[in-house]
């Protein structure tokens, strides 16, 4: 499940000290690490679709032993990945036949894929 550290304090530069309720306390949560065959099993299932919702992703979840939060995370972020490298090779081709990208390549698309945006693990 998801694993909280000690707690980080604005001047952090000393020691940190145990999370204390109602106290001014920023939690930094441990990332979580997926094993080799969670993570094979993953990638053949984004390979299939790319959006996994509802019942198959609760199923897939219980299989890997995973929470239905962290398999619908790594999906978001393994789309945000799929999408980079996608405009990476398409820029790629396009230089390749002397096109130049416009430099604001990387916004496109952002507003019908806002959900996508999230970068954190749980």
């Amino acid at each position: 499940g998801l694993e909280l550290s000690h707690c980080v304090t604005a001047n952090s530069l000393g020691p940190t000290v145990p999370w204390k309720s109602g106290g001014p306390c920023k939690m930094k949560r441990v990332r979580t690490v997926f094993k080799p065959e969670q993570l094979e099993r993953l990638e053949q299932e984004f390979l299939k679709q790319q959006y996994m919702v509802g019942t198959e992703r609760v199923d897939l979840a219980a299989t890997l032993h995973l929470t239905e939060t962290q398999v619908k995370v790594w999906f978001q972020n393994r789309r945000i990945k799929w999408r980079k490298q996608s405009m990476e090779q398409k820029a790629a081709k396009l230089s390749q036949f002397g096109v130049i990208q416009p430099a604001t390549a990387d916004s496109t698309d952002s507003k019908d894929h806002e959900e996508d945006t999230v970068d954190v693990e749980l």
